[in-house]
């Protein structure tokens, strides 16, 4: 009897040391989806590094009052599932949102964004956001923009210039 209770003690373990360490986790239901589906899903957040597991109700909230996270308790019913990233806050909102405008199936529940819990509005919000690489282009984009123009005003006085020496 007591090797259970070890066991489940691990398992809650686990899921808070998830929690703690991941910058972002998305809950999610999954009923309805069948077996293609959440395959296919597994496959494209493994791809982005992204944990999908799928754990007792109970469990994940005795892990989420070690956490402190227990607001995320009213959202553990029915058969939840859970991403877990440890390197990018966008990806797994990003891939959960787009594969559940694609099948109706599944559902967002809730999140927590860098330890602080996300409403649904927060996490498809966030998944509206370009991917880190994007977003990193787009700023180096903005700090070349001066150095581009004022390189393009100098070639026009340049030119300017040499057509009234001419």
């Amino acid at each position: 009897m007591s090797s259970v209770i070890e066991q489940k003690k691990q398992v809650v373990d686990e899921i808070a040391t998830k929690l703690k360490e991941s910058q972002s986790t998305i809950v999610v239901d999954y009923r309805g989806l069948d077996v293609a589906e959440v395959t296919e899903l597994r496959k494209q957040l493994r791809e982005e590094g992204v944990d999908f597991k799928v754990y007792k109700n109970s469990m994940t909230r005795r892990a989420t009052a070690e956490t402190g996270l227990t607001e995320l308790d009213e959202q553990l019913k029915g058969p939840t599932a859970i991403a877990f990233c440890n390197n990018d806050v966008i990806a797994p909102a990003r891939i959960l949102n787009k594969f559940a405008k694609d099948h109706d199936a599944l559902e967002i529940k809730a999140g927590v964004l860098e330890g602080r819990v996300a409403t649904l509005e927060e996490i498809k919000s966030i998944a509206e956001l370009p991917s880190r690489e994007g977003l990193l282009g787009m700023l180096l984009s903005v700090m070349q923009a001066p150095i581009r123009n004022f390189a393009l005003v100098t070639k026009a006085v340049a030119e300017q210039k040499e057509e009234k020496g001419a």
